[in-house]
């Protein structure tokens, strides 16, 4: 073994033992998450909504009303009462976030952070990733704004080991769900050239698709996850060879969501994509601002594969 994935395998040993897992699974559904997530007979099926932000931007408040083309459209409050209504009809929701919550409003440049973390805690999200505008307060600002977070921050590519964000992500979380497990990483863009050197310091940037394959094999044999989905802030697609989310979708094996972030893509509806053993896996990003909200609605049924019940972008205003 060459001495990069060795160090590479060390890293995740590090961080896995900081993660949060799971409780036991309920005996009925241990048998089928050893044999690969797949519900047993008898079960009834189990429904699990998947909600999901990405590059929001410090955006609080909605578009002002001056006949542009978002006029208007987002706000917290108008998510909030969208996301209290799919709760009162759906049992189980999981809410995420793609990354830069921070920078882009006079918001960001007053409190630095606070207020975008404190409305997150308050729409109940369930993890988010880190974005490169997330780094624009400094790291130290990071430190002080996400730890008033009470969600996770999940990234898997990003070694904090000599600075103050050292402890305070976690690579992955498997969240459970009427006993399904859904394990959730994230993955950082590489900050060099994007991110000035002293807001990032000693983040130590680690290969997406390298990490990804360990951490996706991890979750799936693991720890039994019966759908694997990664929070990504890589972007959508690059013409050039850059790491993205097409990129990644291709050479992954384990992952069954990519829910995007950083190139502000709006997709009418998940990207359909082969995996590098030929299986369908879907890509998401709904926009920017929180304009939209992605929606992607699973169902877990005895004797199957999850099934995609349905998605939607829902506008929110």
């Amino acid at each position: 073994m060459d001495a990069s994935r060795s160090n590479r395998r060390q890293f995740l040993k590090h961080l896995g033992a900081a993660a949060v897992l799971a409780p036991a699974l309920p005996q009925t559904l241990m048998a089928a998450t050893q044999a690969g997530g797949v519900l047993p007979s008898g079960v009834p099926p189990i429904s699990i909504t998947i909600l999901h932000t990405n590059d929001v931007h410090s955006r609080l408040d909605p578009f002002p009303m001056d006949g542009s083309r978002n006029a208007g459209r987002g706000g917290i409050a108008r998510r909030m009462t969208l996301l209290q209504q799919i709760r009162n009809e759906q049992k189980n929701v999981l809410l995420f976030d793609a990354g830069d919550v921070f920078q882009g409003t006079p918001y960001f440049n007053l409190y630095k952070g606070e207020p975008e973390i404190l409305a997150m805690n308050r729409l109940g999200y369930d993890a988010g990733t880190i974005g490169n505008h997330d780094f624009d307060g400094g790291i130290d600002n990071m430190r002080d704004q996400f730890g008033k977070a009470t969600f996770p921050l999940l990234v898997a590519n990003y070694d904090f080991k000599n600075t103050v964000m050292d402890g305070r992500t976690k690579p992955w979380q498997v969240f459970k769900k009427d006993g399904i497990r859904i394990g959730v990483f994230g993955l950082g863009i590489q900050p060099k050239g994007l991110i000035p050197d002293n807001l990032y310091r000693e983040t130590r940037y680690l290969d997406p698709v390298e990490i990804s394959t360990d951490v996706a094999r991890r979750l799936r044999q693991q720890e039994k996850c019966d759908y694997v989905i990664c929070l990504s802030h890589l972007g959508y697609k690059y013409p050039d060879a850059t790491v993205s989310d097409n990129v990644l979708a291709a050479k992954s094996q384990d992952i069954d969501l990519i829910i995007g972030g950083h190139t502000h893509t709006f997709l009418d509806a998940p990207l359909t994509v082969n995996n590098a053993i030929g299986k369908p896996m879907l890509i998401n990003q709904v926009g920017f601002a929180g304009i939209n909200l992605g929606r992607i609605d699973l169902t877990f049924e005895p004797g199957k594969t999850p099934v995609v019940g349905g998605t939607q972008v829902v506008p929110v205003g």
